[in-house]
């Protein structure tokens, strides 16, 4: 999470399954960008996907990551 870009992905997870294109408009980073992104939250089991056709979406891996993404976020708004 200590990247940005990967905590508003996170954060965007939170709310909703999302494919790629859509996050990365969500975000305003290209597509590619988020692919990195989303191999590496992958690769730590903080998000998931499924496939529908040919479009991978993205969800958050379990309800602990939620709460670790809520966490986080709070500890944000303190500083």
């Amino acid at each position: 999470m200590g990247d940005p870009n990967r905590l508003r992905i996170l954060w965007a997870l939170d709310r909703e399954e999302m494919c790629v294109c859509d996050l990365a408009r969500f975000i305003g980073v290209t597509e590619s960008a988020v692919s990195h992104q989303l191999r590496q939250l992958r690769q730590l089991h903080l998000v998931t996907n499924r496939r529908e056709g040919p479009i991978l979406y993205y969800r958050l891996d379990d309800d602990h990551v939620r709460s670790l993404i809520h966490l986080a976020l709070e500890h944000v708004r303190e500083e």
